[in-house]
């Protein structure tokens, strides 16, 4: 889904792909990057994948969208924490695909609203819809 109207645009560039550098538009991301070990790659020191950016951005968002239904639903919501992993891997047709995994910690609500409460925002979160139908996303409330 493309939004009708857009807000902000984010921008960064990357060069050296997967064992490079990384930078975003404003310079406040500026992190290099290494294959890890696990995938055959040097996983060197002080170094981040993109699969840790997505994690943290997805669990941000996330995050954000249960903010928002929350507010709408007049909840008393105020600790929201977002846990998040994203695998990559193989996929049977030949080339990569990713694995998320979303933990959702609600302390205020019980579990079934909580539930719901995590439902709806997987409906309105901007990551869950690019992901939607692509990339199978687990929630998990904690």
């Amino acid at each position: 889904m493309e939004p009708v109207h857009v807000l902000y645009t984010a921008t960064a560039s990357a060069t050296g792909g997967r064992n490079g550098h990384t930078k975003s538009g404003d310079g406040l991301v500026d992190v290099e990057l290494s294959v890890p070990k696990s995938m055959g790659g040097p996983g060197r020191p002080n170094t981040t994948t993109p699969e840790d950016l997505f994690a943290a951005g997805y669990a941000a968002c996330f995050g954000s969208a249960l903010e928002f239904v929350a507010r709408q639903k007049k909840l008393p919501v105020k600790t929201i924490t977002v846990n998040s992993a994203v695998g990559i891997g193989t996929v049977p047709a030949g080339g990569f695909g990713l694995t998320v995994s979303l933990e959702i910690h609600l302390p205020e609500l019980d579990k079934a609203t909580a539930e719901t409460l995590v439902h709806e925002a997987h409906q309105v979160c901007p990551y869950s819809n690019a992901t939607r139908n692509n990339v199978d996303v687990k929630l998990t409330v904690a």
